[in-house]
């Protein structure tokens, strides 16, 4: 599922700023060319809830490596705006996800803007291992 919503995230901000930003996911690489966007999920966390449903708490994080480095806070203000606007909702695997707790804070000249794509999972009980057979053997004195 991260790797289906890191796609919905690389489609929205592709479809808002174009092929001049290029994107990476999961690992960065040397030799980056800016303006760039990296994607990462990080530390993702599962809760279990009644009868097999899962929430999934999935926080991501979105670098924006800016072109310009002599108005870079000018340029990461203006990508703040709009990536408010187009992870507000993705399409994942042909669903609309929301995106929810966003923020963003400028580090050493690189945005970080961060949205959790939170959601419910139910497992299938065929998938759920079924325990084998246990016995047991008790003897009592007197």
């Amino acid at each position: 599922m991260i790797n289906s919503i890191i796609e919905g995230i690389s489609t929205a901000l592709n479809a808002e700023f174009g092929d001049k930003y290029k994107i990476y996911a999961n690992e960065l690489k040397q030799g980056l060319k800016e303006p760039c966007f990296f994607i990462s999920c990080i530390k993702p966390t599962s809760r279990r809830f009644f009868n097999r449903r899962y929430f999934r708490e999935q926080p991501f994080c979105i670098q924006y490596f800016p072109e310009s480095r002599n108005r870079e806070t000018e340029e990461c203000n203006d990508v703040t705006d709009r990536l408010f606007l187009c992870l507000e909702y993705i399409t994942v695997t042909g669903d609309l996800m929301m995106g929810t707790k966003m923020r963003s804070e400028l580090v050493d000249g690189v945005l970080n803007f961060f949205v959790n794509f939170d959601l419910f999972v139910k497992i299938n009980p065929d998938e759920i291992p079924v325990m084998e057979e246990l016995s047991q053997t008790v003897s009592a004195k007197g």
